[in-house]
């Protein structure tokens, strides 16, 4: 059974035993006092071992004093200046520690050396390849699509019905076609109210990887999304995966953190690495202690 989505007060959350977790994907301001006491509750009711939280940094004191921390920080992340704080409370000493630290390490060193070396423009899709922003009538396909790249994931994008309902709202899903066929998908998650979106559900067929698809489809979606007048970008990508964290490196995103242990996908709990890439940086605003996720 996936994983529910659920409103507490007027904020959003994400709970179940998939991701054994509860994860607060959108807080309304009026709630923020009280949410804390509440994750905790039903954390504890249904026996989860992690309390994830996405919150503006003038409400992280209030999670902050509950005993979370601070595992990720965008700067400049609203139209007004604030940051984002991704916060965590671990509530079993197995989920706090990190299975795979030396690869960690590694991969956000590669990522490092490969900001370094950024692409040059915009890399063209193969010969016999197009691409297109997926439709309804395409959500068969996607789901198959992400059905065979993932053995897990946190949301049912295996489910048609899921991505359907998703299209519906405020989700572009992105193909790659080789002949008739899809073989690699993306989906772009925005937030009107923050103008941000969530860069996510990269998926490639293993045979159609090495070919920088996911990189075209990334400068595919930003365009997309400058469109729209989105202008914070971010991702959560898998911590443990070369090819992702280097391929957001590589086109201007910056390191914000890792999230230990935070999501099950591909048949396991991994830990996650978040980048941004933010439009129209408030630096002014961003000097003041009063904007940062730590300061409390």
């Amino acid at each position: 059974m996936a994983d529910r989505i659920e409103l507490i007060g007027r904020s959003v959350i994400q709970h179940g035993p998939g991701n054994d977790r509860v994860y607060l994907m959108k807080q309304h301001p009026d709630d923020a006092p009280a949410l804390p006491e509440k994750l905790d509750r039903l954390a504890s009711e249904e026996g989860y071992s992690k309390i994830f939280a996405k919150v503006p940094s003038g409400s992280a004191g209030h999670f902050l004093a509950a005993g979370f921390g601070v595992e990720a920080e965008i700067p400049g992340f609203y139209p007004t200046g604030e940051p984002v704080c991704f916060l965590g409370k671990y509530l079993t000493p197995e989920r706090r520690r990190e299975k795979r630290p030396a690869l960690v390490r590694e991969v956000l060193s590669a990522a490092s050396t490969a900001a370094g070396r950024p692409g040059e423009g915009k890399p063209p899709l193969p010969d016999g390849y197009s691409w297109a922003v997926a439709g309804e009538g395409d959500a068969d396909e996607l789901a198959v699509l992400f059905g065979q790249v993932f053995d897990s994931y946190p949301f049912p994008i295996h489910k048609a019905s899921f991505i359907v309902s998703s299209m519906k709202g405020a989700t572009l899903y992105f193909g790659v076609r080789q002949g008739e066929g899809v073989v690699a998908a993306s989906s772009a998650e925005m937030d009107p109210d923050s103008k941000s979106v969530e860069m996510t559900d990269f998926a490639i067929l293993p045979a159609y990887r090495g070919q920088g698809i996911a990189l075209f489809l990334l400068q595919r979606m930003e365009e997309a999304m400058e469109q729209r007048g989105i202008r914070s970008f971010f991702t959560i990508a898998r911590a443990y995966s070369f090819g992702m964290n280097i391929t957001f490196a590589r086109n201007g995103y910056h390191f914000a953190g890792t999230l230990t242990n935070n999501t099950n996908i591909a048949g396991s709990l991994e830990s996650m690495n978040v980048w941004y890439k933010t439009r129209h940086y408030y630096a002014a605003d961003m000097d003041s202690r009063s904007w940062r996720c730590r300061t409390y």
